[in-house]
């Protein structure tokens, strides 16, 4: 084997290894598997890609690549871009990946804190209007309820906090203990 055909192989297993690694980290929080590997695809390109160009080496429809990119574009993890004289579709990854993290825990995983702690309110509330009307046996349980609720609410709470506190990081760019914003850029 010629040192350029070696060099190329190295280059296909990584670039396979890491679009793999990024599906199963996507998976393993939830999102899809293809997101993560259109990601990578998209972030170990120096190039903006069309979804043509992401489709085949995925061995995905284009259907999925599409509604795939648009879920990343509107979470903010990649973005179109235009290439002149092509009217097709092109995309990049944004990548810087401080920004990735702020925007993934923005769009999704503080909006779904928020939500629990608003459904979690909606129902305190209702528990505690509905005491006075209550039997002393359904009371004795709508306020273990409540308790349990509040307790869940102060979870939620800290939670938020600490959402907030990651994505208030990532913004400031602040080294804190050895973590700094790396820009792949």
């Amino acid at each position: 084997m010629t040192e350029s055909a070696a060099n190329n192989e190295v280059l296909q297993e990584v670039h396979q290894s890491v679009l793999e690694g990024l599906g199963q980290l996507a998976s393993y929080f939830g999102f899809n598997k293809i997101m993560g590997q259109l990601f990578g695809a998209l972030l170990l390109s120096p190039m903006p890609l069309s979804l043509d160009d992401l489709m085949e080496p995925l061995s995905i429809s284009k259907a999925s690549v599409s509604t795939n990119m648009r879920t990343l574009e509107h979470m903010g993890v990649v973005r179109e871009v235009w290439v002149k004289d092509d009217r097709r579709k092109y995309y990049e990854a944004e990548h810087d990946l401080w920004q990735v993290l702020t925007n993934v825990l923005s769009s999704r995983e503080l909006r779904d804190v928020n939500r629990a702690l608003a459904v979690l309110e909606e129902d305190a509330e209702s528990l505690r209007v509905s005491l006075p009307k209550m039997s002393d046996q359904h009371r004795t349980q709508a306020e273990f309820y409540v308790q349990k609720v509040e307790q869940l609410q102060q979870f939620f709470r800290l939670a938020q906090l600490i959402l907030l506190s990651v994505i208030e990081q990532a913004k400031s760019e602040i080294d804190l203990n050895g973590i700094t914003r790396v820009d792949f850029e």
